[in-house]
């Protein structure tokens, strides 16, 4: 039986009358439009081309190209008029409510899920060479180093913990791997409780996981089940292993971090089966299959927090936020500078999607594991905490070093994610190196910020490689006065600078990320 106190459910406050205020939003937008063709003798000069707009924010989000300029419409349109041969620009600024869909989201009773996960998962630093040893060390280093007190809570167990090729015989139940795992889940999750830590297991959308473990397809009762008795309290659901009968009828075009010459234009150029300009995801096979799991999950007597793993394939970001507390946006994230930049250039484009309880996950952190710089491992730290991903840490934290476990617990950052009066992420509010809205893997946005309780938060990113002086102008950022006086603090340092006006200019090292927190 369903414990009353947390049971979740997927909500749409006020749904009918988004949709209406949309309707009437863009319709507005268009006599705008009409009225401007009718000024005068003025005739319509030229729309801004492709590689400066596009048609649909859906489609900014699904077939994005290295370079191309992704401007999300109705709410940033530019149209260009022939004014006795003066070109005069024309901004109709609309507000987001009008083109943004009314959103689903996948609600816990008991708050969890509202927030982004904090804690740490084993993949990034053991792939599959995980034991009961090494989860518990992860959970004393958690407590050790500080960062429960931080609020990382959760300790994660990713692929590889089960018996390899069967299931129990007669439960059908997973099987912990004996050698591995000695005690059983069910006992690793009672010393990681004792600690007053959570603990998440993982599996696959599947037949197989992604390393051929057993998966969860077809056995999405069963599995829900036998990990809320276990003490589970988070699920990673991966998307390795689809059987035929579960593919989609035809593919998404998402960026893929191996073949970027795939798209041209902001198309698909290699024949894919892909799906049609306004494709309904959440009518698809992987929509099923992942709700499929969170129905199990919500008939448990416990909450296990959903984390959808389906690497930003099959529209996810139209069903996400209603499936699951948060859902992968892109393919596996690398311990490279290059993955870093090119992931945070594809959720760019994702971040109108993320707020309370649905948050685009840019995947577990690469901070402490060696290949970054440390101008790098701030950045990489920077951006997933203001874009308000899941932060999940994925190195030895007895390995890593005082510089990386200090950016870990950055008390700003944490703070910004972690802001349980303002759920929208930062944003970008001039990209710098490219034109605004350019969906580019090497130099994405490079001027961000965004709402907190404790003042507005200002990030500047240096993607070329030498050092560089950046500005960060009042009057450019979207919640500064142009004529107000500004307490500022260096979110890396600490230190303050008082009675601040007009604008701010720092040196930023190559690759590295100026953050600032201005309060009035």
């Amino acid at each position: 039986m369903q414990d009353s106190g947390r049971t979740a459910e997927a909500t749409s406050n006020g749904a009918n009358d988004v949709r209406q205020l949309i309707h009437v939003g863009r319709k507005a937008a268009g006599y705008i439009v009409g009225a401007l063709l009718l000024i005068g003798n003025h005739r319509l000069g030229s729309i801004v081309p492709k590689s400066s707009i596009v048609a649909t924010s859906k489609k900014c989000r699904s077939s994005k190209t290295e370079g191309q300029s992704c401007t999300p419409p109705i709410r940033e349109m530019i149209i260009m008029l022939d004014f006795d041969r003066n070109i005069i620009m024309v901004f109709l600024k609309v507000t987001l409510l009008l083109s943004a869909p009314a959103v689903l989201a996948l609600e816990w009773a008991d708050g969890i899920g509202k927030l982004p996960a904090l804690g740490w998962n084993s993949w990034n630093a053991y792939h599959c060479d995980i034991n009961e040893s090494r989860v518990l060390d992860a959970a004393n280093a958690i407590i050790e180093f500080g960062f429960k007190d931080a609020g990382y809570e959760y300790v994660n167990i990713d692929d590889c913990w089960s018996v390899k090729g069967s299931r129990d015989n007669e439960t059908k139940q997973l099987v912990p791997d004996p050698t591995r795992f000695p005690n059983g889940i069910s006992g690793v999750a009672d010393k990681i409780h004792e600690l007053g830590l959570k603990i998440g297991i993982y599996s696959s959308a599947g037949t197989e996981t992604c390393a051929g473990y057993p998966a969860s397809i077809g056995y999405e009762g069963i599995d829900a089940a036998t990990w809320a008795a276990w003490g589970i309290d988070y699920l990673k659901y991966d998307n390795c292993n689809v059987p035929s009968e579960w593919a989609d009828e035809c593919n998404a075009c998402v960026y893929n971090f191996g073949s970027p010459e795939n798209y041209v234009n902001g198309t698909c150029v290699d024949d894919d089966n892909y799906c049609p300009d306004g494709y309904d995801y959440t009518t698809s096979n992987s929509a099923k299959r992942y709700a499929a799991m969170r129905d199990a999950l919500q008939a448990q007597n416990r909450t296990i927090q959903y984390a959808l793993c389906s690497w930003g394939s099959a529209g996810v970001e139209q069903y996400g936020n209603a499936t699951g507390n948060s859902w992968r946006m892109s393919g596996d994230i690398q311990d490279d500078w290059g993955y870093v930049t090119a992931i945070l250039n594809m959720n760019t484009f994702n971040l109108n999607d993320a707020d309370f309880w649905g948050h685009p996950d840019a995947d577990m952190l690469e901070v402490g594991n060696g290949g970054l710089r440390a101008a790098e491992e701030r950045t990489h730290f920077a951006f997933w905490a203001a874009m308000k991903s899941p932060l999940l840490i994925g190195t030895d934290l007895y390995a890593a070093s005082d510089e990386a476990k200090t950016i870990l617990l950055n008390k700003h950052l944490l703070a910004f994610n972690q802001d349980s009066v303002y759920g929208a992420p930062a944003k970008p509010y001039k990209w710098g190196t490219n034109p605004d809205y350019t969906f580019n893997a090497t130099n994405p946005a490079e001027f961000w910020s965004g709402e907190s309780q404790q003042g507005t938060l200002v990030l500047m990113l240096n993607t070329l490689d030498e050092s560089r002086n950046m500005t960060a102008e009042f009057s450019e950022v979207p919640t500064l006065d142009a004529e107000g006086s500004y307490n500022v603090v260096d979110v890396w340092t600490g230190e303050d600078i008082e009675s601040l006006t007009s604008s701010l200019t720092v040196e930023v090292a190559s690759h590295d990320t100026a953050v600032f927190l201005f309060t009035s």
